[in-house]
């Protein structure tokens, strides 16, 4: 069997980001079960874990990584950093032309690099196999009601990216103190999940869709909306998920009914352009419209939630949006606006427990594919670019990189 040299590279991305594919321990673990994997790490002073804590554990710590075959990172690569006729893992931000990425695609093919997305890496079920959805959920519902309670003067929690670990954020949930406000969270995937295990643990009671709107409640409630909740078909009466993923733009959005009751929205639903958005800007503007903050933890800009006019930064997470006047306006200026909080790199606020989680699956779903030839054929979906050429599958992205030819 064919012994394969991973390199876990410095990210150089800027702004930074703390998180890394494999952990110290994650690393020790890879080369325990795979004894043809070998694992070396590029020094790094940004990472959440030390060059020390790879060391401690004896995993090699090398400058130069052209000798590696497989070379692991999270963010885009600068393309000034990328070495030639290597196979890369990255997220490349580029399956939706998003238009700052054009040049990286286009120094991928020019360098003649393998790249494999993992953004793209799915089960036969067609399901994502490594992501940070969960930690995005987790972080972004955290901030919301950190949001709500300094909107309202309730509480103050610490933010998130200034605990060493998620511990350390759990031991802030006792402040929290809410009146009776109903919190919506939309979506049903990794994101959603994280955000509710946060109300869960901080004692906010979840209820069924049908009584988060025709009930009155003596203590802070959430409810949980799926597409079907919030969408419908004018010409269907049944509703139809398959249908509505297949056909977003033929849906109108039924949100209005939750934005009367809504007190703080948790958007976590994938969101398809085509679809319709959640509500217009003209129906904040509604006296019976009751939102008054939002946590866009999809973090789509002019997206599902109109009032995301712009993404924020994780040390200045929110701002507010005026509906009368449709501005945007500093975070808490006036009770009267919505107050927004939309990071668009959460998971970086707890970079240390990500990590783990996503070098869970990394050793779970992508080692064996390495020493099993790609059974099932995971690598081969999620690979944009090999031998100079996009793959089949993703040849839609020719005019794009093409474009960016300097």
């Amino acid at each position: 069997m064919k012994k394969v040299k991973i390199g876990i590279i410095k990210e150089g991305k800027v702004p930074v980001d703390k998180r890394v594919p494999l952990t110290p321990k994650k690393c020790e673990e890879a080369i325990q079960e795979f004894p043809d994997a070998e694992v070396i790490v590029q020094p790094s002073d940004v990472r959440c874990f030390t060059d020390e804590e790879y060391a401690e554990l004896g995993i090699p710590l090398q400058q130069d990584l052209r000798d590696c075959d497989v070379l692991m990172g999270v963010k885009e690569v600068p393309v000034d950093q990328l070495i030639p006729n290597k196979t890369y893992f990255f997220f490349s931000h580029t399956i939706k032309k998003q238009p700052h990425n054009a040049k990286l695609l286009r120094a991928v093919l020019d360098k003649n690099i393998t790249l494999i997305d993992y953004e793209l890496l799915t089960n036969a079920q067609g399901q994502r196999v490594v992501a940070f959805g969960r930690y995005a959920g987790i972080v972004g519902a955290y901030n919301g009601i950190l949001t709500y309670g300094k909107k309202w003067n309730l509480f103050d929690l610490k933010p998130a990216y200034l605990c060493h670990e998620m511990e350390d954020m759990q031991e802030e949930y006792f402040k929290v103190k809410l009146p009776p406000i109903k919190i919506a969270v939309t979506g049903g995937g990794r994101v959603a999940g994280g955000a509710m295990e946060v109300l869960d643990k901080m004692g906010i009671r979840k209820v069924s869709v049908f009584d988060y709107l025709y009930k009155q409640f003596s203590e802070p409630v959430y409810a949980q909306l799926h597409s079907g909740d919030y969408n419908n078909r004018p010409d269907v009466e049944v509703w139809d998920s398959p249908d509505f993923y297949a056909h977003p733009e033929l849906y109108q959005s039924t949100f209005r009914k939750f934005t009367k009751v809504t007190d703080l929205l948790m958007a976590c639903a994938y969101w398809d352009p085509r679809a319709p958005k959640l509500f217009s800007e003209e129906d904040t503007r509604q006296p019976d419209f009751k939102i008054d903050t939002i946590a866009d933890i999809t973090c789509d800009v002019d997206g599902s939630i109109p009032t995301t006019k712009r993404s924020t930064t994780i040390p200045d997470p929110a701002f507010d949006y005026n509906p009368e006047t449709g501005e945007l306006e500093p975070a808490f200026s006036r009770k009267e606006n919505i107050t927004v909080m939309a990071v668009d790199n959460l998971p970086c606020e707890l970079p240390r427990n990500a990590s783990r989680d996503f070098g869970r699956n990394i050793i779970d779903y992508v080692f064996p594919q390495f020493f099993n030839n790609d059974e099932g054929g995971m690598l081969e979906r999620a690979t944009i670019a090999r031998n100079g050429e996009l793959t089949k599958r993703y040849r839609y992205l020719k005019e794009y990189a093409e474009a960016a030819a300097v």
